[in-house]
């Protein structure tokens, strides 16, 4: 380092010095002035100003503060709430677990209430016997298997109750019943009342509709089958059909069928009417026997309709069936039949005997074309019929289908004649009747022709029903429509 460098530090050092207590004196002299200065009066507007700063700033810090305070407060609280949930949450599973094995335990004891119940029921009905719809009577259908809890079982009257009822029976033909009860039910409570028959058809390639029966049960009803021996989809049109020829019935060809038939309704345990091959004094079916020229029907001969009819009787006798079965015997009224068809003695030799038959029935409408001689009554439609029945048998007597037609509008006077004539004494043996309630189409003595058989064909029709039904002296069982 040069000598002109040295002397310039030592003289700079000694400035620095100066320098430094110089800036002393000078900022203790400025806090002095400004210390005067804050404390004058003139400059209160500035330290009112300042203050007013602090002011405003303080509250926002006081609030933050506040709010800081608030939130660790909630977040404290929100804990213990956090805590007291699960606490409460433990105690309901523990409670629901409990509950549940409750729950289990009183649906066990009612399950067992409830079969011992059904065990009780059963004996009891068998026992004493039980009540549906609107007969009495101690016969119990069979329920079918299962598991669990059953059903009550489905009870019926015996078959001796159901031939000598206490009063008279009132049944219906309509469309799919007893299988869909839409029209029936529909029918019912215009009527008023609800029948006690429900009538079916079944045919010969169909095996036995137990559903049939238990369904017609079910309501109370007794089930009337009509039973053609022939195909269920064969038309009115024909009467031939010679797989189902008489000869072949009496030969033995359909006794696999009758008898596991026969078997199948003793399975079910509950009675039924069967209307077996009826209208046969007539000519259009293939169980007739002549056309009424001499000619054979489907290749039957005379006599072979009671042949028939014995051959299927004594079947069901094997199989235990005819303590179910009520065999109605149902020809047709002789009004439009061949003339050697109505002569005496042709449905004598149709009749299989009083220990094949257990009740006679006819059938019989009141239609279209109308003679000179009709004068739309009862009487004219049935009393030669009923005639030719008492003289061949003392047995009841079914109406076991019956309708009137509205053509030329007699209908409503004809249903007030049928009933005022079953109020009469001598027809006291007339157990009932069921009614064909649906509208056909068919041919009549060639003529080809719609009737509307239905009860609420027109208003006036349904209003003469209504009358009639219920009119005491007929003595009719009658239950109120549902």
């Amino acid at each position: 380092m040069s000598d002109k460098a040295s002397t310039w530090w030592a003289q700079s050092r000694s400035r620095s010095q100066a320098t430094a207590a110089a800036f002393v004196v000078f900022a203790l002299a400025l806090g002095g002035i400004s210390a005067f200065v804050w404390a004058s009066p003139s400059n209160a507007p500035v330290r009112d100003a300042v203050a007013e700063a602090v002011t405003a700033v303080n509250p926002l810090a006081n609030e933050n503060a506040k709010l800081e305070s608030k939130l660790a407060s909630a977040s404290s609280q929100l804990a213990k709430q956090k805590a007291l949930v699960k606490q409460l949450q433990a105690k309901a599973l523990a409670s629901q677990s409990s509950n549940a094995k409750q729950l289990a335990q009183a649906l066990q004891r009612a399950n067992m209430a409830e079969a011992s119940l059904a065990s009780v029921k059963a004996a009891a009905a068998k026992a004493a016997g039980s009540k549906t719809g609107s007969f009495s009577g101690t016969k119990t259908g069979s329920t079918g298997g299962g598991s669990g809890a059953q059903p009550d079982p489905i009870t019926a009257p015996s078959k001796a109750e159901l031939l000598q009822p206490a009063g008279r029976y009132f049944g219906m033909y309509t469309e799919q019943a007893p299988f869909n009860w839409a029209t029936f039910d529909a029918t019912s409570a215009k009527i008023g009342v609800q029948p006690n028959i429900v009538g079916y058809f079944s045919g010969w390639d169909e095996t036995f509709r137990a559903n049939a029966v238990t369904r017609a049960w079910e309501q109370g009803r007794m089930p009337m089958m009509t039973w053609e021996s022939r195909p269920i989809d064969a038309g009115n049109d024909t009467n031939v059909a010679p797989d189902y020829s008489l000869p072949k019935i009496i030969g033995g060809s359909f006794d696999t069928y009758l008898h596991q038939y026969a078997k199948d309704i003793v399975s079910t345990g509950l009675p039924l009417a069967i209307r077996l091959d009826h209208e046969m004094n007539g000519i259009w079916y293939p169980w007739s026997e002549t056309d009424g020229q001499g000619n054979s029907i489907n290749g039957n001969s005379a006599g072979d309709y009671v042949k028939m009819w014995r051959h299927v009787h004594d079947i069901f006798q094997q199989e235990g069936a005819n303590d179910l079965v009520m065999w109605v015997w149902s020809p047709n009224i002789v009004n439009n039949l061949p003339a050697t068809h109505k002569v005496d003695g042709y449905l004598d030799g149709l009749y299989p005997g009083d220990d094949y038959v257990d009740w006679v029935g006819l059938s019989g409408y009141f239609r279209p074309p109308y003679k000179a001689d009709n004068d739309f009554s009862f009487d004219y439609t049935f009393k030669a019929s009923l005639d030719r029945l008492r003289a061949l048998t003392d047995k009841p007597i079914m109406l076991s289908e019956v309708g009137a037609s509205e053509t030329e509008g007699h209908k409503a006077q004809w249903i007030t004649s049928f009933f005022d004539a079953l109020g009469k004494p001598e027809n006291d043996d007339i157990i009932g009747f069921s009614w064909f309630n649906l509208a056909v189409t068919s041919y009549v003595e060639g003529t080809r022709a719609t009737n509307d058989w239905r009860i609420d064909s027109r208003a006036d029709s349904l209003s003469a029903f209504i009358a009639g039904i219920t009119k005491p002296e007929d003595h009719f069982t009658l239950t109120p429509a549902k």
